[in-house]
């Protein structure tokens, strides 16, 4: 199924600003309304990256964050041992 990259374009317009809004008035930490809106974002993105790739053969210079990625390259300073230190580099172990 191929979409309209116009429509997409619009559709992840009207995303961003339902998410703007649901930011900007938002009742608690945990207000469900701005995770609905998160959602509702990353698919519009998703779907007009994909339309733009489809049509044009052309992609967007970003990309969504990953939650999950992002959770296990947090690292907790009271975790480390004395020898787990950092020293203000960090290496990547996968390279």
């Amino acid at each position: 199924m191929t979409v309209d990259p116009r429509a997409a374009l619009d559709r992840f317009q009207a995303a961003l600003e339902a998410h703007f809004h649901a930011v900007s008035t938002r009742r608690n930490e945990d207000d469900p309304a701005v995770d609905d809106a998160y959602d509702v974002l990353a698919d519009a993105f998703e779907v007009y990256d994909d339309a733009l790739v489809r049509v044009h053969g052309e992609t967007l210079p970003f990309y969504p964050a990953d939650d999950e990625a992002d959770e296990d390259d947090d690292i907790d300073e009271d975790d480390l041992d004395e020898d787990d230190e950092l020293d203000g580099t960090e290496l990547d172990e996968d390279v």
